[in-house]
């Protein structure tokens, strides 16, 4: 039996989230008043690391960070949320990337600085985690320059040690879309971007059109909206899930949270219509409190969340 039910591969920062009505900077030297600030668990892959194993997902992170307060931050972080962190290289010259993020509840805006974000090579991955794992996931593919040439072959050599695989893009900063990204769908089992990722990948605007054209690569797409919920094609199947009725503190992660949902229901063998309930219940339920950690539920929770909402 594999050792882990879930191996995630990406980025792993502290955000710093500054959240308020007020939160846009003005320059000019003139200071402006937040409401809160909070140092927490940040990266896409880290974040969704942690939300399944809230969800009872055997779960470890490969990534790299610096040897420094803010790399173990994350490691002890990790741990403590019962994350594996074996395979996480400890550069000791770059520092560990951070990300500041501008919060107004529903919407933010997001400043990264990539420190080793970028530093996750091929040869940095532990084979011995990567061949323990029912599933891999890939976070942030647009960040992980150094792996982007080295992940077919990756992908492959889990895929044949049993293991299936998925991708969550994140948003391009380059705005190029591409980079080997498509012709890596066709080793991918569940390709999981949000809506204006899709559309931007595809150059379609229609997100309908989009992911069936995402589809059409062999994998299951499963899509998150900006307004919460999402959509999970195939090319058979279209289905559309409203959000979960919450109040919302703070939507950081919550895609990475609905990635979580998705894939624990996938590895626990539920229909695609299941899967993505479960998703949207995760994601949803995620944005209670500020950070992309502060609020992860339980599947429990999440399951008590839909029975609520039928």
């Amino acid at each position: 039996m594999p050792e882990f039910d879930l191996v995630v591969l990406g980025d792993a920062n502290p955000d710093l989230i500054l959240s308020g009505k007020n939160v846009e900077p003005a320059f000019g030297q003139a200071e402006r008043l937040v409401d809160e600030a909070l140092l927490v668990i940040g990266g896409s892959g880290a974040i969704m690391a942690c939300g399944a194993a809230r969800l009872g997902l055997r779960t470890a992170f490969v990534g790299v960070v610096g040897d420094d307060a803010f790399g173990r931050f994350m490691l002890e972080s990790l741990a403590e949320r019962g994350v594996d962190t074996r395979g996480c290289p400890v550069d000791p010259v770059r520092p560990t990337g951070v990300t500041v993020i501008l919060s107004r509840g529903e919407d933010r805006a997001i400043l990264t600085a990539t420190g080793t974000i970028t530093d996750l090579r091929a040869d940095a991955v532990d084979r011995d985690v990567l061949r323990s794992a029912r599933h891999v996931h890939l976070s942030s593919y647009f960040l992980l320059a150094g792996l982007r040439r080295d992940l077919p072959a990756l992908f492959e050599e889990a895929r044949s040690a049993g293991a299936t695989t998925s991708i969550d893009p994140n948003w391009d900063p380059a705005e190029e879309w591409d980079g080997g990204l498509l012709s890596l769908l066709s080793r991918t089992d569940v390709f999981l971007p949000n809506s204006a990722e899709a559309r931007a990948i595809t150059g379609l605007e229609d997100v309908d059109v989009a992911t069936e054209a995402l589809a059409e690569h062999g994998c299951v797409v499963a899509a998150k909206f900006g307004q919460g919920g999402g959509m999970v094609v195939t090319s058979d199947f279209n289905l559309h899930v409203e959000a979960v009725p919450v109040d919302v503190a703070d939507t950081t992660g919550a895609g990475d949270n609905f990635d979580a949902g998705f894939l624990a229901g996938r590895l626990n063998g539920w229909s695609l219509d299941r899967c993505l309930a479960v998703a949207v219940a995760c994601g949803s339920l995620s944005t209670r409190a500020v950070g992309g950690t502060g609020a992860q539920p339980t599947m429990d929770e999440a399951l008590a969340a839909l029975s609520e909402t039928t």
